[in-house]
């Protein structure tokens, strides 16, 4: 793990690790933060996603909303799981009433955001997740940055409790 005041590098050995680093922020995250996910297909943004909703507290099965676009879940905050992957226009967005969800209290996570970073709020936290080359096939880093006006409280606290 490396990090700064606003970049933090986090390495997964694999999708349990994925998924707890999830869950590790997920259990501190505050209402109102988006959280954004990129990377190839199959790198463990879903993986990430379910963690994130482990440590929110949700009790059903997260799952990719590829084809429905959004998931609500409860859990101590109301989860909000978007997928822009199968979006091909903007101009889709405008149906699902993001502002709504962006400035709301829960907390909203987006998978495949990059696609459409214009609609983004600029206070977020971002996310890429990439192979490593190193460590075998599972091997992921993690980049988190944040944009914004994000407390950077969160990050240093999170990279505290990530520490494997």
């Amino acid at each position: 793990m490396t990090g700064c005041e606003n970049l933090l590098i986090l390495k997964s050995a694999g999708s349990a690790e994925t998924r707890e680093m999830g869950r590790c922020l997920g259990e501190i995250v505050p209402g109102g933060t988006v959280i954004t996910l990129d990377g190839e297909l199959g790198v463990g943004k879903t993986v990430f996603a379910q963690g994130v909703g482990l440590g929110l507290g949700v009790r059903e099965p997260v799952t990719s909303p590829s084809f429905v676009l959004m998931n609500v879940y409860e859990g101590r905050l109301v989860f909000y799981h978007f997928d822009f992957y199968r979006l091909d226009e903007e101009d889709e967005l405008a149906c699902l009433g993001l502002e709504e969800y962006f400035y709301g209290e829960g907390v909203v996570l987006v998978e495949w955001a990059g696609k459409f970073a214009r609609a983004l709020p600029p206070a977020r936290l971002e996310i890429t997740i990439a192979r490593n080359g190193e460590g075998g096939e599972e091997t992921r880093l993690l980049y988190v940055s944040l944009k914004g006006d994000v407390d950077r409280a969160l990050l240093k606290e999170w990279s505290r409790q990530c520490c494997f």
